[in-house]
């Protein structure tokens, strides 16, 4: 076929008449309506935001229904035992920190403490005197002391004198003595010699009778004079004697006065002794006022207060009752600290980090308040359970844990609403 014939066929293919259309169902129909597909796309659109919507709330958000709120819980106890005379609160009813909650019999702790005075009283007033005692013997003491010290110093110097005079009395005194006895002894002899020799001349008349009257009277004064100085010898020795008896006393008196000094100087000690005296009656005062304030204390404690602002709860106290140390009374829970503990579960925590933010719907309120992500527990809850799990006895079966996070909320007034420790939430945290 030519390339004219082609030409002629195509000029003759566009003068043939239309083939008529094929038959429309209903759907080619309905879809061939503007407005139809108009609507279809428009869902369709909707739909895809809807998804995106969806994705983007949801992705990066962990959520958990197992979540509580807590806060702290303020037991009150009896510190002492006694009567409790009344009690100024009931069940439920909202207190302030620092008020009066229970009051306990006080008489017997009012006793104990007007004791306790007395005996601080007493203590100071021994502690004065102890001070006083402390001068007073350092004074006496010294007195004596320099008393002691001078006695000593007369008695040395009594001993003194006292050796120069025993000496002197058993030295040239008692020479001198001896001395002259020898010499009157030998004037003696010799006046004696002379008379004898001339007792035979005067017999016969060869020399006069004065003559021999001198030799009689020279013999007899020779005699007086030995006997004077045998007197004067035997008094010398006598002194002799009495210096030594006197030396022997000053060497007493020397050897007394130094004990006498030492017994001063061991009596510096009593100022020791007082100064201790005075520690201890200071520390006696101590003593006494540490039981005091002991006292005071146990007094304080016959009155009961609010230890935090809250909600009195589990009141188990009555007038009448005899309240233990340590007998739990009441609880008060204080509402305006609360926050929320979230058990999530372990897969959930690998984006979480302190300070995202969190929000948590309370059903009873049907509420849901903002917070932030404050710490992660250092462990699952069932570890720190009464029996914590033990796999180590080889059958285990793996489960996922829970770890307890702890959510702090904002601020929420209190007319807005007020959570309870124990309220079941459910909690959600932002990780992105």
């Amino acid at each position: 076929m030519t390339m004219i014939e082609v030409e002629v066929g195509l000029e003759n293919f566009d003068k043939m008449p239309a083939l008529p259309e094929p038959p429309k169902n209903g759907l080619a129909r309905g879809w061939a309506n503007a407005k139809l597909r108009l609507a279809v796309f428009a869902g369709a659109a909707v739909l895809l935001l809807s998804v995106a919507i969806l994705f983007v709330h949801y992705h990066g958000r962990e959520s958990t229904d197992d979540a509580q709120v807590d806060g702290h819980i303020a037991p009150v106890a009896s510190k002492v035992y006694g009567n409790v005379t009344e009690v100024l609160v009931e069940d439920n009813q909202p207190v302030k920190a620092g008020q009066v909650l229970v009051r306990i019999d006080p008489r017997d702790y009012q006793a104990s403490l007007d004791k306790a005075r007395a005996a601080l009283a007493l203590a100071e007033s021994q502690a004065a005197a102890a001070q006083v005692g402390v001068p007073w013997t350092r004074e006496t003491t010294q007195s004596g002391d320099s008393n002691a010290v001078a006695q000593l110093l007369t008695s040395d110097a009594d001993f003194l004198r006292a050796r120069l005079a025993y000496e002197q009395a058993t030295g040239s005194d008692l020479a001198y003595a001896r001395a002259q006895v020898e010499k009157s002894q030998a004037n003696y002899d010799r006046a004696k010699a002379d008379l004898a020799r001339m007792e035979p001349l005067a017999a016969k008349v060869e020399i006069s009778q004065l003559q021999f009257d001198g030799f009689v009277a020279a013999a007899r004064v020779a005699q007086s004079e030995l006997k004077a100085d045998q007197e004067k010898l035997a008094q010398a020795e006598k002194s002799a004697e009495i210096a030594q008896a006197a030396l022997r006393a000053a060497e007493a008196r020397v050897a007394q006065a130094r004990a006498g000094v030492a017994q001063a100087k061991a009596n510096f000690k009593q100022v020791n002794i007082r100064t201790a005296d005075a520690s201890a009656a200071a520390a006696n005062v101590a003593a006494a006022r540490a039981n005091l304030e002991a006292a005071e204390l146990q007094l304080g404690y016959t009155t009961i207060v609010a230890p935090v602002t809250g909600v009195v709860t589990r009141k188990s106290v009555e007038v009448g009752q005899i309240a233990q140390p340590g007998q739990g009374l009441l609880v008060v829970v204080p509402l305006e600290e609360v926050w929320v503990t979230a058990n999530f579960k372990e897969t959930q925590l690998a984006k979480m980090r302190p300070g995202q933010k969190a929000e948590v719907k309370v059903d009873t309120y049907g509420k849901t308040f903002t917070g932030r992500l404050d710490s992660i527990a250092g462990t699952t809850g069932a570890r720190l359970s009464l029996l914590p799990p033990e796999n180590a006895t080889g059958n285990f079966v793996k489960v996922v844990q829970r770890i307890p996070v702890k959510i702090m909320l904002d601020r929420i007034p209190p007319e807005k609403a007020i959570l309870r420790p124990g309220m079941n939430v459910d909690a959600t945290i932002l990780t992105r």
